[in-house]
């Protein structure tokens, strides 16, 4: 089964990850997709970088970044296989316990209906 951990940052924090935390973080990912535990996972650029797209009573509108009016958004994500959410949430701790002590983030992690997605 595979799930979609979705990273929520504070992007007004202005909080960058510091060169240790990014080699560490590449040792996690080298070891997790070795395992076959991850599938893919990338950060986000800033919300100012991009846009968003609303269909409402058949009418489109776009709205471009930065948005302002949201505290949380998502700075990356990790698309991991799993037997069960539980193992899903253990591999999920493991990329939150690499950010450290300075650190305040959460994940957000769901099941992915794999009737709607095409089979890695």
């Amino acid at each position: 089964m595979r799930f979609l951990s979705m990273i929520r940052i504070n992007e007004s924090s202005g909080q960058q990850p510091s060169e240790q935390l990014m080699a560490d973080m590449g040792k996690l990912i080298a070891e997790m997709t070795a395992a076959g535990v991850l599938l893919d996972t990338a950060g986000l650029r800033p919300t100012a970088e991009g846009a968003r797209m609303r269909l409402s009573h058949g009418k489109l509108k776009t709205t471009d970044g930065p948005f302002t009016e949201t505290k949380e958004v998502i700075g990356g994500y990790a698309m991991l296989k799993a037997d069960s959410m539980q193992e899903a949430l253990e591999l999920t701790s493991r990329f939150l316990k690499v950010h450290g002590d300075e650190w305040e983030i959460e994940c957000e992690v769901r099941p992915v209906d794999e009737g709607c997605a095409p089979k890695p």
